[in-house]
């Protein structure tokens, strides 16, 4: 979810998204009510609203309608929105790119309205206490207190604490009455309204509810009615509590992004027309030169043009020790420099800074909706007219079957019990609560998770595919050994395969080139290189034909492999990736790569199997090389000698077994098999375009976060089905309780106040169930705390 306003669809360019966040919203209830009237608007052609994180996100086409239309669609529906800036500007297309600062801004919007929301709630609620005591005292004196003019006491508190604490109520539930729908405020203004009216009416007119003066179950004097004022007065002071208590607690629920643009720089110096300035970071344009100082903020993406510094990145990759930089390395924003001074280009600014990229997906994922919360959304479309219908059965049922001298006073307890208790809202903040503080907490953790749906997938996952380069290893491989065959020296052999690999990018060739470099070899440019993918290169260097690749390649081109096989053998089995060479056609000899393991990779292993979770390596590899690999680290199954392009046909067949995968891969190289993994889960240090392609990114590059995401998905779902039985139990206890089912047997009666405070009581619960997430911890800690 993009707090850039306007953010087109890669897919689709013509159509645009934005994000409105909505002030006013009481309950997952007026969520759907606002997900229907703008998806009936023409030109809109998908909203969806959170509850929790009170935001809209819309699709929409900008030839039809625009955010400045969206907006009023939302305001006519009753509720409030907050538009950045650049909307409010220019409905279409914002002048300046959107940055974190845009973010902050429209953070501090919604902080503000909910702080003044919130205050304002807490004025209604405080007026709604003080004047209920004395109610509720008078009301429970059973008889103890008695005079003349009582109820009409009662009454002249009670009016404050209807029309002033309770008038929010009222309007919302006017507005849902307009538009067809309601709401848990219909729930609560029909309850207290038709207690408040029935008192009202008892004490300006006793002579009509004479036949009530004896109700059973209201101790009064000979010459009183029974009244329910304690009912609609302390009914609104708790509810209003209630909301108090779970507006504090779903406060705390943002505070991973809150901290992550916390983390932004506030200025930048940048030499400007010749002179250096300090500007804010939102006017940091790309091509500018900016300069940073020992002890700074790096404030954008840039690479740097002159000058050597060590800088500290443990905010995106989580390494504690800075890395030395120097000119042509790559820096990023939010990043603190520590000991020289460096000046560098900004290429990445606003929206496309690898802070900002991380931000906006931790929004989407806590903004969207994971499958299990569709069960939830259904059932509360249908809930509230599905309680008034209830209510009403129960007021009539009791009506015509209560005792005659006391049914309209137990037809009326039952009917305001009934709608009070059944309100909506811990089903509605079962799920998006808890999906809030996960994906939160997997932030926190170095783990973006794209939403809802990719959350919910990760607690299935039987099978983990581990690519081997760059995943269990560094990615960084170095030549080892050369052996040459024939009358081609050692020298020659490297001279000749590293000025081939000098047009390769694959990491091999690279560490065959830098191996060359190092020992002083002069190298030739190949006047032709051909690049065959999974097999190896052909080039022409000096005017000779020369090959490098692997075996099975080489064999199918013919060339006689016997000798060149038997030398390879021992690098094999020592984990070593064999390369072999042939210059005119004839076996030159074999080079021998080592990719260290990454330090962590066993540990991580060890950890995914203690979860329960099969591990497959998946490489290009040679068998020998990838069972060595395997060996070291702790894989049982290796799928070696692999190519590019057939890696997601083995995702298929593992699928095909019945397994849930995921592929845990680059994000570039392993796209295919990402894509068509359950889960995909890219690794890496959350700059690359793998943030897009992937279901999960760790940009930390941490192996062993796989294994927290996975146990993280799995606490968030177990969090979310605890919400939702806890959530359906109280209803399907509640509901029959207050409609008075067990009164035949039993004699119990729900009081509406006992009603009042159960259900206040079942949303603060729910919130503050999800909140325990905020103390998860990664397996490995786990076992250390």
């Amino acid at each position: 979810m993009s707090t850039n306003i306007l953010t087109k669809t890669p897919t689709l360019p013509e159509v645009q998204q934005c994000e409105l966040p909505v002030t006013g919203m009481t309950c997952a209830a007026c969520a759907n009510r606002i997900e229907k009237v703008l998806n009936r608007q023409s030109g809109i052609e998908n909203a969806t609203v959170n509850f929790a994180t009170a935001r809209a996100t819309v699709t929409y086409n900008p030839h039809q309608t625009d955010v400045q239309q969206i907006a009023q669609t939302v305001e006519d529906a009753g509720y409030g929105v907050i538009l950045p800036k650049t909307a409010q500007q220019e409905s279409n297309t914002p002048s300046l790119p959107s940055s974190l600062t845009d973010d902050e801004e429209v953070e501090s919007e919604i902080e503000k309205a909910h702080t003044a929301e919130y205050n304002d709630t807490l004025r209604r609620f405080i007026v709604a206490a003080v004047l209920s005591v004395p109610v509720l005292i008078l009301a429970m004196s059973h008889g103890l207190i008695d005079f003349p003019g009582m109820n009409g006491v009662q009454l002249l508190l009670t009016v404050p604490v209807v029309l002033y604490s309770g008038a929010g109520f009222y309007k919302s539930a006017w507005a849902a009455f307009r538009h067809r729908s309601a709401d848990m405020n219909t729930l609560i203004a029909v309850g207290t309204g038709t207690a408040f009216a029935y008192s009202t009416l008892a004490t300006l007119f006793p002579d009509l509810f004479t036949s009530a003066a004896h109700a059973t179950g209201k101790h009064t004097s000979e010459h009183s009615i029974p009244v329910y004022f304690e009912a609609a007065s302390v009914i609104i002071a708790l509810v209003l509590l209630g909301r108090l208590l779970e507006a504090r607690a779903k406060g705390r629920t943002n505070e991973a992004i809150r901290k992550l643009m916390g983390l932004q720089a506030r200025t930048a110096r940048i030499l400007r027309n010749g002179q250096e300035m300090d500007v804010p970071i939102a006017e940091v344009q790309v091509g500018d030169t900016v300069f940073v100082r020992p002890g700074e903020k790096i404030a954008v993406d840039g690479v740097i043009l002159e000058g050597t510094s060590a800088v500290d990145e443990s905010m995106l990759t989580g390494e504690s020790l800075p890395v030395e930089k120097q000119p042509g390395d790559s820096v990023f924003g939010a990043t603190i420099n520590t000991t020289g001074a460096f000046r560098f280009r900004a290429n990445k600014v606003g929206k496309d800074t690898a802070l900002a990229q991380i931000v906006r997906l931790v929004k989407e994922a806590q903004g969207s909706k994971a499958p299990i919360a569709r069960l939830a959304d259904v059932i509360s479309g249908i809930f509230t007219p599905a309680i008034l219908i209830i209510a009403v059965i129960t007021f009539v049922a009791w009506y015509i079957l209560g005792p005659v001298e006391s049914r309209l006073t137990l037809a009326l307890v039952n009917f305001v019990s009934v709608l009070i208790i059944a309100c909506p809202c811990a089903l509605g903040l079962a799920t998006p609560t808890a999906i809030l503080v996960g994906t939160g907490k997997g932030a926190e953790n170095g783990i973006l998770i794209k939403g809802g749906a990719a959350l919910e997938q990760a607690h299935r996952i039987q099978t983990v595919v581990l690519d081997k380069t760059g995943t269990i290893t560094q990615g960084k491989p170095a030549l080892t050994d050369i052996v040459s065959a024939g009358e081609t020296t050692e020298e020659e052999l490297l001279r000749l395969i590293a000025s081939a690999e000098r047009g390769s990018e694959h990491p091999l060739g690279e560490a065959i080139v830098r191996a060359a470099q190092e020992r002083g070899t002069l190298l030739s440019y190949p006047t032709h290189f051909q690049a065959f993918a999974g097999h190896g290169i052909e080039a022409t260097v000096d005017g000779k034909s020369v090959l490098l690749g692997n075996a099975k390649w080489m064999q199918e081109r013919g060339i006689p492999m016997e000798a060149l096989l038997a030398s390879a053998e021992p690098f094999a089995r020592v984990g070593k990736t064999p390369m072999f060479a042939t210059i005119e056609g004839v076996p030159a000899g074999v080079v021998a790569v080592a990719d260290p393991i990454k330090p962590h990779s066993r540990e991580a292993i060890a950890t995914l199997k203690d979860l329960g979770i099969e591990v497959v390596m998946l490489t290009g590899d040679n068998q020998y090389t990838a069972e060595a690999i395997a060996t070291q680290v702790g894989v049982d199954h290796v799928l070696a000698e692999v190519l590019p392009a057939e890696k997601s046909a083995e995702i298929r067949r593992l699928q095909a077994a019945g397994k849930v995968v995921a592929m845990v891969g680059d994000g570039i190289n392993d796209a295919p098999a990402l894509a068509q993994a359950d889960v995909g889960i890219a690794i890496g240090t959350g700059t690359d375009v793998a943030i897009e392609a992937s279901d999960i990114t760790l940009i930390r590059g941490d192996l062993r976060e796989v294994a927290t995401a996975i146990a993280l998905s799995q606490a968030t779902i177990r969090t979310v089905q605890q919400n939702l039985f806890w959530a359906f139990i109280y209803n399907i206890v509640g509901i029959p309780l207050a409609a008075g089912l067990l009164y035949p047997w039993t004699g119990w009666l729900l009081s509406p106040i006992i009603a009042s405070i159960a259900m206040s009581l079942s949303s603060v619960s729910v919130v503050t169930n999800s909140l325990r997430l905020r103390g998860f911890y990664p397996p490995r800690k786990a076992k250390e705390v």
